[in-house]
């Protein structure tokens, strides 16, 4: 057998690195960089290394399995072949649909979702026949401010500003780590050497963070923040930005409006209210505002830490705020917009909200999704609506959504549950039909998620690495199969379905760059990618709002500096707060099935400041318990300096101590869940975004 190289780009994060691997008969021999990646210029990460293990873990399901309950109550699994499959889940989704109404068909799907181009071309082969209001994504616990953001500014939800670090002076970073992310709505791959180039042509990276973390230890200064006062923060900066005549848009005044309305309206969020709740002096606040506006070129930028908290929709906007004062947003080394390849702004809807609520609490939509946060209470409720069939795809919501106890439970309920996943998990325990994709090596790929936050337009295609073995289904093929069984119980004609490579192939020679002969013909010529070149100044071309014009005055958060007014009017105390946190061997709960990923010191700590143990009486490396409203779980806690006094520190994702699941390496390091912790009832309210950071808890030695 000789040895085989291949091209690949790194689905596992949002780098998108590239890849050489090298393979022999049926195995992978290694996995390296892709030096000539004109996006990760050959660097890797850890998760990369993975790939690996991905492909040949055992607990990967190669066929469907149906859910068999004996007579005793006790329950199995068989695989069946997938005409049964596909029959059967096709028939459950219409009977139950037809009898109770469409929008008893709820409908989760995960974040990896993203990281599947075949997920996200062929969905919709399925869910054009299901139109429920009952749809639900990782989106209301990830990102869903941003997109608000976007969509009011910019006029569409995919219209992310990008941090251009390689040509910036001088970046303000709230609430990220991309040492550990590898950039999030930022596809930023080898992040520790730009910001060492940016350090060393005398740039300057500040971070506001509750936690000392692998970014802090690079950045040029770190400053402690109270979690979930990240607004009162930005407030202090852009009011200083204004107060001190230090406003200066630029290139973009001809375009903007409602900055004066904006100044008058947060007059009263001064750098001394600010201090007394943020733990950040009114003085450094007034500096960081001076020497972000002043620098030649700068960026202001936050992701998980202030998104996902009770004021998540209010900060994005005020980042995007302060980029546009002080000029840097859509110019050189400040925010800018891609225009990737395949242009899904050109492609797909911009968005919207609030054009329907969810039928329990009354929370809105966005891009016809309810929040995540809502799901449980949708199942459990009766009522006309009420979800009786789920369907989720690549996601696990019971470790990954608010209260995932709360969500176990409300599962057992359903008449009917059907998952397209490969894996026997947490929450496809619940499921009566596992549909399991092909294995990421054994399809192409393109990212179409991603290449829209990326640091430089490039475009790649990878080739699969292996023949999928007989009887198995791409997703893409699964997503088809079932739509056109469902158009036939419908009375309706099945559509063909064609391969997402030549949706790709007609969207990059329709593309900006499709003038210049770029087609996916030419990126299979070139396996490691073309460089389309740094990103440009495309304002305001590339707004999508109706008259092209940004109107900062958005009526929504400006209406929620009330809320945030109110509750910051007295010094708050007592509780702790949880926060989560990242680490680069991790992205997803199935990343801890993987031993090259888990090995090592157990990484599911509770991480504590020695201040706070001392009256509590708790050791380090003691059990504890920590209760929230929604429950209480058991950890170990570990003493560090780097998380501040009154906060604690659990990471995402852990929690695999449920009984029935096939994830053997993560049973061994089950760990415990932060979301039997966090709460479905705790929600930014602005957005309806998920606020599982600033999670008030209480911490006791166990007993």
């Amino acid at each position: 057998m000789s040895r085989q190289r291949h091209f690949r780009a790194c689905h596992l994060c949002e780098a998108i690195c590239g890849l050489v691997i090298e393979t022999e008969g049926g195995q992978v021999i290694s996995i390296k960089g892709d030096k000539h990646d004109p996006l990760s210029r050959g660097h890797i990460c850890p998760k990369a290394v993975a790939l690996k293990d991905i492909h040949e873990d055992p607990d990967r399901l190669r066929r469907p399995l149906k859910k068999v309950v004996g007579a005793d109550g006790g329950t199995r699994w068989d695989e069946i072949s997938w005409e049964e499959a596909l029959d059967t889940t096709a028939r459950r989704l219409v009977e139950i649909a037809q009898r109770d109404g469409i929008n008893a068909i709820g409908i989760y799907l995960g974040n990896p979702t993203v990281h599947n181009y075949g997920m996200m071309t062929h969905q919709g082969n399925l869910f054009r026949h299901l139109r429920t209001n009952n749809r639900f994504s990782a989106t209301s616990v990830d990102q869903l401010p941003h997109h608000l953001a976007s969509l009011w500014l910019f006029g569409h939800k995919s219209l992310f500003p990008i941090p251009d670090i390689d040509r910036t002076d001088y970046f303000l970073m709230l609430g990220a780590n991309p040492l550990a992310s590898n950039g999030s709505i930022w596809t930023v791959p080898d992040v520790k050497n730009r910001i060492k180039a940016l350090k060393a042509r005398h740039g300057k990276l500040v971070l506001i963070d509750p936690r000392y973390t692998e970014t802090a230890e690079v950045a040029s200064e770190h400053h402690f923040i109270t979690p979930g006062t990240d607004a009162l923060f930005l407030l202090a900066v852009l009011n200083t930005i204004f107060s001190e005549d230090l406003a200066r848009p630029r290139q973009l005044a001809a375009f903007i409006t409602g900055l004066e309305e904006v100044a008058q309206a947060i007059s009263r969020f001064t750098p001394e209210f600010a201090e007394d709740h943020t733990g950040i002096g009114a003085a450094t606040t007034r500096r960081i505002a001076r020497e972000l506006a002043q620098a030649e070129a700068a960026i202001c930028y936050g992701r998980m830490g202030v998104s996902t908290q009770a004021y998540g929709g209010l900060n994005q906007w005020l980042i995007q705020l302060i980029n546009i004062a002080t000029g840097n947003l859509d110019r050189p080394g400040g925010s800018m917009f891609t225009l990737p390849a395949v242009d899904q702004v050109a492609n797909i809807s911009p968005g919207g909200f609030g054009r329907h609520h969810s039928r329990v609490r009354g929370l809105p939509e966005f891009d016809r999704e309810l929040p995540a946060a809502a799901m449980a209470e949708e199942i459990t409720t009766p009522g006309e609506g009420q979800v009786r069939a789920l369907f989720t795809g690549a996601g696990n919501p019971v470790l990954s959504t608010p209260n995932g106890r709360n969500l176990d439970a409300a599962l057992e309920q359903l008449e009917f549950m059907v998952s397209l996943d490969p894996y026997l998990n947490e929450t496809t325990r619940h499921a009566d039909i596992i549909l399991p994709p092909t294995s990421p090596l054994e399809h192409d790929h393109y990212d179409l998620g991603f290449h829209i936050n990326a640091i430089r337009n490039t475009a790649r295609h990878s080739e699969a690495v292996f023949t999928p073995p007989p009887g198995s289904l791409h997703d893409w093929e699964i997503f088809g199969e079932l739509g056109n069984r469902v158009a036939v119980l419908l009375g309706l004609q099945p559509q063909p379905v064609q391969p997402p490579w030549k949706i790709i192939d007609a969207g990059l020679q329709a593309g900006p760059y499709g003038d210049q002969g770029l087609s996916l013909s030419k990126l299979r010529e070139n396996p490691s990618g073309i460089d389309l070149g740094p990103l440009q100044p495309l304002l305001p071309g590339r707004l999508r709002t109706r008259d092209k014009m940004i109107r900062c005055n958005t009526p929504e958060p400006l209406a929620d500096l009330e809320r945030l007014r109110q509750e910051f009017t007295h010094p708050h105390h007592g509780l702790l707060k949880l926060i989560g946190r990242r680490h680069v061997r991790s992205n997803n709960s199935w990343m801890h099935n993987y031993h090259r990923l888990v090995k090592g010191r157990n990484r599911c700590s509770l991480l504590m400041h020695p201040d706070d143990m001392l009256p509590r009486d708790i050791e380090d490396g003691a059990d504890v318990t920590v209760s929230s409203r929604v429950g209480s779980l058991r950890v170990r806690v570990e003493a560090s300096r780097d998380i501040m006094p009154g906060v604690v520190s659990l990471p995402h994702g852990y929690g695999h101590n449920r009984p029935g699941i096939r994830m053997d390496v993560a049973r061994k390091h089950a760990g415990v869940s932060c979301n039997d912790l966090t709460d479905e009832l705790a929600l930014d309210q602005l957005s309806g975004n998920a606020a599982v950071n600033g999670v008030l808890v209480s911490v006791a030695a166990a007993i």
